[in-house]
């Protein structure tokens, strides 16, 4: 399970560390797509096959919402490879997507990683930690 928060900066060649303690998934590649909410998702290589089963089974290509999520979700992955020091360089329109400047943070989000711009990602924080509670009582009414 990915987990934490680590604020890091962005190298001169759009390069993200990934957090040492996080690697081990990764040694057998990864996915770097676009991630919902304006950030990039990092998938390793079978968290990415359990994440394109689930979604090719839920998204029906003969809708018009389904296709439009299948080209926004795989349309812009890549795949990778960690390079020696942890880093993955992060695409042109990858970066677009998300909007990052050289500040970023790095998230682990259960199954995958998030690359926020840090801005956004404090923007974000903030928003939800006055809501947190609304949110998770309103799903626990929905469920029952």
């Amino acid at each position: 399970m990915l987990l934490g928060e680590y604020a890091q900066k962005l190298d001169e060649k759009n390069r993200v560390t990934v957090p040492a303690r996080l690697r081990e998934p990764f040694a057998d590649g990864l996915f770097v797509t676009r991630g919902l909410d304006h950030c990039v998702a990092i998938y390793a290589r079978d968290g990415w096959e359990s994440f394109v089963e689930l979604q090719t089974a839920r998204l029906d290509p003969f809708t018009r919402e389904g296709r439009q999520l299948e080209r926004f979700l795989f349309g812009g992955a890549v795949e990778a490879e960690l390079d020696r020091q942890g880093r993955v360089a992060l695409p042109a329109p990858l970066m677009q997507h998300a909007v990052l400047q050289r500040e970023i943070v790095v998230v682990g989000v259960r199954d995958r990683l998030e690359i926020w711009d840090r801005g956004a990602w404090e923007r974000g924080l903030a928003d939800l930690e006055g809501s947190a509670e609304n949110v998770a009582e309103r799903l626990v009414r929905d469920a029952h």
